[in-house]
């Protein structure tokens, strides 16, 4: 019987051994967490409820919000004449510009992994630009843009281009900010270069052996052990290029003939350049369910492409 009761204690040590282990972690990831979740309840979860609240209502900031129902979401969907117009610019944006970082920063971090002489130097000069994005950022790119005086067509009149007239011009305007958001690439070059630094050398080594060239080590190695990184940079990628906003009020006003009216600006425009707040809150939430859905869709697709190093497919 001791024999018996020795083995089951043996065995039953190592399990309370993991569980007070699980435990502690478990303490350990909320007290690591807790200032982001004391943030959210008590600067983020009051404000996002009460701008629920809003957008069921009529409200100036002056008087009483009075309680309208859904009218507010009929009237955006139905009667707003730049509604549409601003969530097409918001996602013809998007999906020019997503891609495009997703190639720039994929090709500038491929090029800035090596170990030549300088590397490092060049990965902090790309990765600079991102750290100083801002108001003075954009009015520089006003200047940068400037159809008489701005640097772009001074170059361009060095080879004797006519330079169009930029942010200045409604054919222009929206391509000039999708060029000007590569300005911030080195930001993700920095994400994509994480990725590739956790692709073992071996796998190259052992395709070499095999006879791969670079295209093919690139295709069935580099871009497969990428996907997770592809995964984070496409879905912040999305959410960051619907909710543009700064661009379109320093630069541009949504114009001109409001051909970089954002969604976002268009938001702001009806919050605090008309007061109708309840209005705009109506904006905000129907933004948030289509960012949400576009999430929702890239996760539910990700399990087909995404590839993790535990995976068994």
């Amino acid at each position: 019987m001791e024999a018996i009761t020795s083995r089951k204690a043996a065995k039953t040590a190592p399990r309370k051994q993991k569980s007070l282990l699980k435990r502690k972690e478990a303490w350990i990831f909320y007290l690591l967490v807790s200032p982001w979740l004391i943030h959210l309840v008590a600067l983020d979860a009051g404000p996002m409820l009460a701008s629920l609240y809003f957008s069921f209502t009529e409200w100036n900031m002056l008087t009483a919000p009075e309680w309208v129902g859904l009218s507010n979401y009929a009237d955006a969907l139905t009667k707003d004449p730049l509604f549409w117009k601003s969530l097409a610019i918001t996602f013809g944006f998007a999906i020019v510009s997503v891609p495009l970082n997703l190639v720039v920063g994929l090709a500038l971090a491929l090029l800035l992994n090596t170990s030549l002489p300088g590397t490092r130097l060049f990965r902090t000069i790309y990765y600079l630009p991102s750290q100083i994005n801002g108001v003075a950022v954009m009015v520089m790119w006003v200047f940068v843009f400037n159809p008489d005086l701005g640097l772009l067509n001074t170059l361009l009149a060095q080879f004797g281009i006519q330079g169009p007239g930029w942010i200045f011009d409604p054919n222009w305007a929206l391509p000039s900010l999708v060029f000007m958001n590569l300005w911030s690439v080195g930001g993700g070059t920095i994400i994509w270069l994480a990725g590739l630094k956790g692709i073992p050398d071996s796998l190259y080594e052992s395709a070499t052996l095999d006879g791969a060239n670079a295209w093919k080590r690139f295709r069935y190695i580099t871009l497969p052990l990428l996907t997770p990184t592809i995964f984070f940079n496409l879905i912040t990628g999305i959410i960051g290029a619907l909710q543009k906003f700064g661009e379109a009020y320093v630069m541009t006003k949504g114009g001109p003939l409001n051909s970089t009216r954002f969604f976002n600006y268009h938001l702001y425009d009806y919050a605090f350049g008309k007061f109708e707040m309840g209005f705009a809150s109506a904006l905000a939430w129907l933004l948030f369910v289509i960012i949400l859905a576009l999430t929702l869709l890239v996760f539910s697709t990700s399990g087909r492409w995404v590839y993790y190093g535990g995976d068994k497919k």
